[in-house]
């Protein structure tokens, strides 16, 4: 009667509060995600949520349910994981790089999930190293790199873990501040404060700036999300990051937040690897941990297009 898949979506709905959100999650349609939780309403003779509310409320029997799912959804994935080692024949090593100065917020409690589940992998993020990553991840000297700029290499698959938005942080006194979007020429008197990385890197100039031919008055550079946030808000200037990195700082009110156009801008993170790593149980564990993770610390961020799913 009831079956994994609509398990899952009920928790995809949990975790999105929106129809809209948890179809992109499970890669349905909305009308197909509206038929499944139908289907499944008449199998159990019961409605499970309450129409047009955001978030969405559950009834008795969707709380029932969810906490079913919430019971049987990790034996399962338990299972599938210690199938895929009992089918493995190699320990595997997992070397990577990160290209993104704000990933270590759902990183980290990743390596910390996958490493309790596969203590048999060797683990490590090397830093010190002069060379760049990508080129490394083909020379075997690395396995998986995060990267937001995909590049062609042959034999390296970029497996897509999530879309986000870039969002201009301002002080609260900025005369940005409170509106709705800005346009590339609003930038031209800027200081404009970013990551030491080459500009070709940087979404704010390959999506926005470079394309409208225009360059911010000053670039000034800090090592640290913390460390621009305190620029940014004692008013020495505005920077560019995903939409949640700066979650914590819009929510304690330290900075504001400006979308860059009025469509934003929107990118996607990927995992690079190797051809050869692809199917290896260990790295598709991985590959899942981090997106379930990502969705779970994250906010403002998307499921990444069928297309990319289907490119990558």
């Amino acid at each position: 009667m009831i079956e994994l898949r609509h398990l899952r979506t009920l928790l995809a709905l949990r975790e999105t509060g929106s129809l809209v959100e948890a179809a992109e999650r499970v890669h349905l349609t909305q009308s197909a995600l509206s038929h499944q939780l139908k289907d499944l309403e008449g199998r159990v003779d019961s409605a499970l949520f309450a129409r047009k509310t955001r978030p969405v409320e559950f009834t008795r029997a969707g709380l029932r349910l969810l906490a079913l799912a919430d019971e049987i959804l990790p034996e399962v994935r338990k299972a599938e994981r210690d199938l895929a080692r009992l089918a493995g024949t190699e320990q595997g090593r997992l070397h990577m790089a990160i290209e993104c100065h704000s990933c270590f917020q759902w990183l980290m409690p990743t390596v910390d999930y996958f490493r309790d589940h596969w203590p048999e992998v060797e683990i490590d993020i090397p830093s010190g190293h002069h060379f760049d990553p990508l080129p490394a991840l083909a020379r075997e000297q690395l396995d998986l790199v995060i990267t937001a700029d995909p590049q062609p290499l042959e034999g390296v698959h970029y497996a897509p873990l999530f879309r986000y938005e870039g969002l201009l942080a301002v002080a609260r006194q900025h005369a940005f501040a409170g509106r709705p979007f800005i346009e590339p020429q609003a930038l031209a008197e800027e200081t404009l404060i970013t990551y030491p990385v080459e500009h070709s890197r940087l979404d704010v100039f390959t999506q926005f700036l470079s394309p409208a031919n225009v360059r911010p008055k000053e670039i000034r550079t800090a090592e640290l999300t913390i460390m621009m946030m305190q620029l940014v808000a004692s008013g020495r200037g505005v920077c560019a990051l995903p939409n949640w990195a700066l979650t914590e700082y819009l929510e304690r009110d330290y900075v504001s937040a400006v979308k860059l156009s009025e469509n934003g801008i929107w990118s996607t993170l990927y995992a690079a690897i190797r051809e050869e790593n692809l199917e290896a149980p260990w790295m598709q564990d991985f590959l899942r941990t981090a997106k379930e993770t990502s969705f779970a610390v994250l906010s403002g961020i998307k499921p990444a297009t069928r297309d990319e799913e289907s490119a990558g």
